[in-house]
């Protein structure tokens, strides 16, 4: 299943180099909500280079502790999967209905804390891993580790470990761009998707290669990350890049960033995301739409995504869909507006579940 991932992601390091160092207020304000839906399709995406049966088998050992996060309810577990072992932020009633939430890039699990408490509460079974790279166990040393693919399968393989046939998926920034890959490829699997600041690859793509759009130009900034040795840079002066991305966030947030990804290699694996799906040879075809029931959340301060993409993804969403834009807010989501993503998620997962 490659795709064109590789030409995406080109576009997409900004979202999380240029758009992630900008700091924003903690204050949410009201959100203009753009409602369409679209009469359901015939699903075009195919299962690709590797196939959803061949997921290594995985199982959920049981509880690490009951108290690893500030927020009430959370817990931090561990779910095997093949070779891996993910830790993984969980709340919630076992038998509630999965909602797996996955996190962007310079972050950890500990994003979705809100979302985490607030879909506890309302009886569903949250889970946010530290993904591929950024769990301990989970970090295979070779660059290629990292396609796109090998992300996708440690969501389904997730997925399978926690018992799931179909699940909620929800996914920020990086985590956006694989649960646009999950919903592509396998919707099937899906409930319903959300996907927060990243809007449909294909449309993302065209307005990163117009010269009319400022996309390109705010695009533009992926030279640091996939530069030998970009790690230490970020790293150097104890962490003062990193720590600079996270300007308006909570300090147990940034504490828990700023200790997970500078432990032993772990920023270099988390930006391997970046070099293992840059400058490869892909096919040519474009990236399909999805018919899972799909939200999208875009916030108008989010500098590194120009207006043009999120207001086009609609085009590429054969199910239910709802647009909902943040005015305000800047790329941290759900941090920075979590009472108006919580509403929105809620209402979401009430419409397509079961």
């Amino acid at each position: 299943m490659r795709l064109r991932w590789v030409c995406m992601v080109c576009a997409l390091v900004t979202v999380m180099i240029y758009g992630c160092s900008v700091g924003g207020s903690l204050s949410t304000s009201e959100a203009a909500v753009d409602t369409s839906t679209s009469p359901s399709d015939d699903d075009t995406s195919a299962n690709g280079e590797e196939d959803a049966d061949a997921v290594a088998q995985a199982d959920i050992a049981a509880p690490e502790s009951d108290t690893a996060v500030p927020g009430d309810g959370i817990s931090i577990e561990q779910i095997s999967v093949g070779d891996f072992v993910f830790d993984a932020r969980v709340a919630g009633p076992a038998d509630g209905e999965l909602v797996l939430m996955l996190h962007g890039f310079p972050q950890t699990s500990l994003e979705y804390e809100a979302q985490l408490i607030a879909l506890a509460d309302a009886g569903y079974r949250a889970v946010a891993p530290n993904q591929r790279g950024y769990s301990p166990g989970a970090q295979p040393p070779e660059e290629s580790s990292y396609r796109i693919e090998f992300l996708v399968e440690d969501v389904l393989g997730m997925a399978d470990a926690l018992g799931a046939d179909t699940f909620h998926l929800v996914g920020h920034d990086w985590g956006a761009m694989v649960a646009w890959a999950v919903a592509i490829e396998f919707p099937e699997r899906l409930k319903s998707l959300a996907t927060i600041s990243v809007p449909h690859p294909q449309p993302f793509l065209e307005a990163s290669q117009n010269p009319e759009s400022c996309q390109k130009a705010a695009s533009s900034y992926f030279d640091l990350l996939i530069t030998p040795g970009s790690e230490f840079i970020i790293l150097a002066n104890d962490a003062a890049q990193l720590k600079g991305f996270y300007a308006g966030l909570p300090q147990h947030h940034i504490d828990d960033y700023v200790a997970v990804l500078s432990e032993g290699d772990t920023l270099k694996y988390a930006i391997n995301w970046y070099r293992a799906n840059l400058g490869a040879n892909t096919p040519e075809e474009q990236f399909g739409p999805t018919a899972a029931p799909t939200l999208f959340v875009w916030s108008t301060d989010d500098t590194a995504i120009c207006d043009d993409a999120p207001y086009k993804t609609a085009d590429y969403c054969t199910g239910p869909y709802e647009f909902l834009v943040l005015e305000d807010i800047d790329h941290w989501v759900p941090e920075n507006a979590a009472d108006a993503l919580n509403e929105a998620l809620l209402k979401h997962l009430v419409a397509h579940g079961d």
